[in-house]
């Protein structure tokens, strides 16, 4: 049995949110420099002027985005791990709220009816898997929400089957448009119930961009739906080209016989996402 205090997750989350909102992930940054090789024209310069933009906020420490997103917290808490301390939603707040005051990122969060804002960027949305072992692995994924706001949940009948769950997400996307700030990294998940698929979708974004699901048929579904997304011709802040997604990631869990439920949680080309095991 390890003991752990909760102050050590507190910090844990206040340094990935630091690093979260001024940097993509590697991922995201080599998809993007592939598709400004591919691209021409006013695509070509707008994926450049992204990477331009990463470069200049790593090098004045400033947000790579002024929306510095509403806190999404994944834990994977170890079943030998006893925590002491704060209780776990309080440590990972603080994290949250110190981290968004030092690095003077915007305050997003407020209240959905009063819009009253809560003014440190807390509370942070919070998941806890329990896995086996005595580590912790801390995930931080910082949502902006003009790509969140695209994002739907479909409950498909199981008739609909593979087409239904591509044409589902593929149509999102169209939808869409250049409104999530494309070329988009679309998490999508499949099966569960109508909480839990979302949450398979959020996951999915955890993700390094251009991963494959591990299993076979999965994987075949996240490039047919990748290629689909790339031939509706959107492209870079909806300049047209080739690239309008960076990739899918597909999270899938087992569904009622009566259903088929699909999420597709929708990232714009600002993928940040750090994640470290305590």
């Amino acid at each position: 049995m390890r003991t752990l205090n909760t102050r050590k997750i507190s910090d844990c989350v206040y340094r990935l949110a630091r690093r979260a909102g001024l940097t993509l992930t590697e991922s995201c940054r080599n998809a993007l420099a592939r598709a400004e090789a591919a691209e021409e024209g006013a695509a070509k310069f707008a994926l450049s002027t992204v990477l331009e933009n990463e470069r200049i906020a790593g090098r004045e420490q400033m947000p790579i985005c002024q929306d510095t997103g509403m806190a999404v917290v994944l834990i994977e808490l170890g079943q030998d791990v006893h925590l002491t301390g704060a209780p776990l939603a309080e440590a990972v707040d603080d994290g949250v709220r110190r981290a968004y005051r030092d690095g003077s990122f915007r305050k997003s969060v407020c209240d959905p009816l009063t819009r009253e804002n809560t003014g440190d960027n807390t509370p942070a949305h919070l998941h806890v898997d329990l896995v086996a072992g005595e580590s912790v692995t801390v995930t931080f994924l910082p949502k902006g929400f003009g790509s969140e706001n695209m994002s739907r949940l479909y409950m498909l009948t199981p008739a609909e089957g593979r087409e239904g769950v591509v044409n589902a997400v593929v149509e999102t996307v169209r939808l869409a448009g250049s409104r999530p700030c494309p070329p988009v990294y679309v998490g999508v998940g499949l099966g569960g119930c109508f909480d839990g698929c979302a949450l398979l979708a959020k996951k999915a974004l955890a993700r390094e961009v251009g991963s494959r699901n591990p299993r076979g048929d999965v994987a075949a579904l996240e490039e047919e739906i990748l290629q689909k997304i790339n031939g509706l011709g959107i492209g870079a802040q909806g300049f047209g080209g080739k690239i309008t997604a960076l990739g899918v990631s597909c999270e899938i869990a087992p569904t009622h016989i009566a259903g088929l439920p699909v999420a597709v949680n929708i990232q714009c080309h600002c993928v940040r996402c750090e994640k470290e095991t305590l």
